[in-house]
C-alpha cells in the first residue's frame, strides 16, 4: 500500500488533459498504485522514477518515493516532451 501525494504541478498537468478518457486511465493507474500495484516503472535520475503507460502517445508520470509508503507525484507528459518533462521533475524533486 502506498500513500500518493500530488504536487500542484502534477495536479495541474493531470486535470489539464483535454482527453477525458486519458485523464480517467491515468487516474485509475494512481488508484492501483495506492493498492501497491506500481506496474511498469523505471528509475531515471537523482531518485526520480517514471510510471509508463503504453497507450496514446506513450504517457509518463514522474514521481519520487519517500520511505516505503509515500509516493510524491511530480509531473507528467508523453514521449514527445519526455526529456523536458524529466528535467522539470528532477528540478522539482530537489525542492522537496
Amino acid at each position: 500500500m502506498y500513500v500518493v501525494k500530488q504536487l500542484p504541478e502534477f495536479s495541474d498537468w493531470l486535470f489539464g488533459l483535454r482527453d477525458g478518457m486519458t485523464h480517467r486511465r491515468l487516474a485509475r493507474r494512481l488508484e492501483k498504485v495506492q493498492r501497491g500495484l506500481l506496474g511498469d516503472v523505471a528509475p531515471l535520475l537523482e531518485g526520480v522514477f517514471e510510471m509508463r503507460e503504453h497507450f496514446g502517445p506513450g504517457w509518463r508520470m514522474y514521481y519520487v518515493q519517500r520511505d516505503d509508503v509515500l509516493i510524491i507525484m511530480l509531473g507528467g507528459g508523453d514521449k514527445s516532451t519526455q526529456q523536458a518533462d524529466i528535467a522539470r521533475a528532477v528540478a522539482l524533486a530537489k525542492t522537496i
